[in-house]
């Protein structure tokens, strides 16, 4: 008789600027829950359009941000998620958490996109470069804050890169920890790893395969409209309906934070000596195999490939 299935437990909770991890400790789930969990900057938002698009048959004006919310950010207002009781269709939400931080559902979907580090990082560049006063405002004065405030951007990417690396995902939180987390638990029934680049490189069949394990039928009549609300231009144009908080909080609007999703940028601009640092820790933290998948993608079930032992790390509150 095989043995039954062993589901992560909740072992610590996070705190910073950015997260409260204690609000996942009383949230209700439904067994068709969708949970979209990501690092910062690594696909969340364009996941989130995906599944809407799923969910929606390909409605267009779907006002994403308001109906599926960052559950562990912290400056969201209780009233958001109450309101998430009130919703008839099927949920989906978002997490920035490792595993570890989580209440995991064993009836819930989980989907995890990975995306290389440098290339997350340089999203994230963007993305705090182009925050305005109402965005530092929000982040680091509302109430509750546990730990230092996020500071202003004052240094060139390389430097922030640089800093990102060594200081273990400062001013963020810890990278490599939340992909292995993710990583190890990849052959659950109920979770599903997706890497950025597949994303980019067959988005038709990427939606398909996600519509798979969602266990939502696709409306063949439907599906190029649903395939085109989730590229990059439509989502661009709808930013203020996609972007979180409508994207009032980054100079530029929301056009801003929804960027091109570009990859490599880092290439013109990082030394040899740093890539080969970042691939020399991508590798003692994570192994050869999960570091080689998280830089393109690739295979994910632990029959194709193994990642190296998480690494451990005190919990933070």
């Amino acid at each position: 008789m095989p043995a039954p299935t062993a589901y992560p437990a909740k072992h610590r909770e996070i705190h910073n600027h950015h997260v409260n991890s204690t609000v996942w400790n009383n949230f209700k789930f439904r067994d068709d829950d969708i949970v979209i969990a990501t690092y910062a900057k690594s696909g969340t938002t364009w996941m989130q359009q995906i599944v809407s698009q799923l969910v929606f048959n390909g409605a267009d004006g779907i006002d994403v941000h308001a109906i599926s919310p960052w559950v562990d950010l912290r400056v969201v207002p209780p009233e958001v998620i109450a309101g998430l009781e009130t919703q008839a269709h099927r949920r989906f939400v978002k997490t920035h958490l490792p595993v570890d931080a989580l209440v995991f559902s064993p009836k819930a979907k989980y989907i995890y996109i990975g995306r290389d580090g440098r290339d997350a990082l340089w999203s994230f560049y963007n993305h705090h470069a182009n925050a305005n006063d109402a965005w530092y405002a929000r982040i680091n004065d509302t109430p509750g804050r546990v730990g230092p405030a996020i500071p202003r951007v004052t240094q060139p990417v390389d430097v922030y890169f640089s800093s990102w690396l060594e200081d273990d995902g400062y001013p963020i939180w810890p990278f490599f920890e939340h992909i292995a987390s993710w990583r190890a638990i990849r052959d659950l029934p109920n979770v599903r790893l997706v890497h950025f680049n597949e994303l980019k490189a067959d988005l038709p069949g990427s939606i398909r395969a996600i519509a798979d394990f969602l266990e939502i039928p696709i409306d063949e009549a439907r599906f190029p409209t649903i395939a085109e609300h989730c590229s990059f231009d439509y989502m661009k144009a709808n930013a203020e309906k996609v972007a979180p908080m409508g994207g009032a909080m980054w100079d530029g609007g929301a056009a801003t934070f929804i960027n091109k999703g570009t990859n490599g940028r880092w290439r013109d601009i990082l030394t040899p000596a740093d890539i080969a640092a970042y691939e020399r820790r991508a590798i003692e933290e994570l192994g050869a195999d999960c570091a080689a998948w998280l830089a393109g993608g690739g295979p994910t079930s632990a029959t194709d490939q193994s990642s190296g032992p998480p690494r451990t790390t005190p919990a933070s509150s």
